[in-house]
């Protein structure tokens, strides 16, 4: 099923020893266009300190009562890794982070997490966890795995805010056609299956879909988003209703409109130019 990611900025965040905070943003991927980590305010136990948390510690989400369980606990959220969320996030920050929790490295692997499609796969304690048994060294040895984080510590990195980009102008190959207004989400893969376009400063106000496979680029300094498509074929687009859930049906129509083939269909993970 697919979520707002509007919805989740409200979801608490439960520890297996009481609430972190609450959701205020995200960070996604745009080589694969999936979100890698949630950004919590965790409130006056923490000094109102904003931290990180991993999809990869999420457990089953109770949505009536917008809360997502995580697998860790505060005493452990306590002492991760500072990292300032209003700056971008480098690799080695998150070789830190994800050492700290011994999680694995998400972009090592073809996989949207790694080894696997499915981020709660590759966590500890939960059922399937794909762990990452490092041999034991003789003494004076080289772990090759070091030798692995520092040729990544470096890597151009592709985490990008979700608040930052919504808002961004949408550019179709023949002018502009909207604004990013939100994001839809696989909530079991967290991939970003939907682009939310706003085209009421274009057309006569409908929002419209746009799967991040069709997106060319991303301008930041002109805080555009550039897609592969033509202002006609938008301004007939299926129109999308957040009020109303988004099923198969409906997607298979957005997808017979442009003539191309659905996410379903194609293989992971699809990556973009930006």
């Amino acid at each position: 099923m697919l979520r707002s990611m509007q919805d989740l900025k409200t979801y608490t965040i439960g520890a297996t020893d009481g609430t972190i905070g609450h959701v205020t943003d995200f960070y996604f991927d745009d080589e694969r266009w999936v979100i890698r980590y949630l950004v919590v305010e965790s409130g006056s136990w923490l000094a109102s300190r904003k931290v990180l948390i991993s999809p990869m510690s999420i457990g089953h989400p109770d949505w009536a009562k917008k809360s997502l369980p995580v697998a860790i606990s505060r005493d452990q959220v306590k002492g991760s890794p500072d990292i300032d969320t209003d700056k971008p996030v480098s690799r080695q920050q998150e070789i830190d982070y994800l050492g700290y929790y011994d999680y694995p490295y998400y972009w090592e692997g073809a996989g949207l997490w790694g080894a696997g499609a499915y981020p709660n796969l590759t966590t500890p304690g939960n059922a399937g966890f794909l762990a990452i048994e490092r041999p034991l060294l003789p003494p004076g040895a080289k772990d090759s795995t070091l030798g692995e984080v520092g040729r990544h510590e470096h890597d151009d990195l592709h985490l990008r805010s979700g608040l930052a980009v919504t808002g961004h102008e949408t550019q179709a190959v023949d002018g502009s056609i909207g604004h990013v207004s939100g994001f839809l989400v696989d909530e079991e893969t967290w991939a970003i299956r939907y682009l939310v376009v706003d085209t009421s400063n274009w057309w006569i106000g409908h929002q419209v879909l746009v799967p991040p496979q069709w997106v060319t680029g991303v301008s930041w300094p002109k805080r555009e988003v550039s897609v592969h498509l033509d202002r006609d074929k938008v301004k007939f687009a299926p129109p999308y209703d957040p009020a109303l859930p988004l099923d198969r049906e409906k997607e298979n129509a957005i997808y017979s409109h442009y003539g191309r083939p659905a996410y379903w269909t194609a293989p992971e993970p699809a990556k973009c130019a930006a």
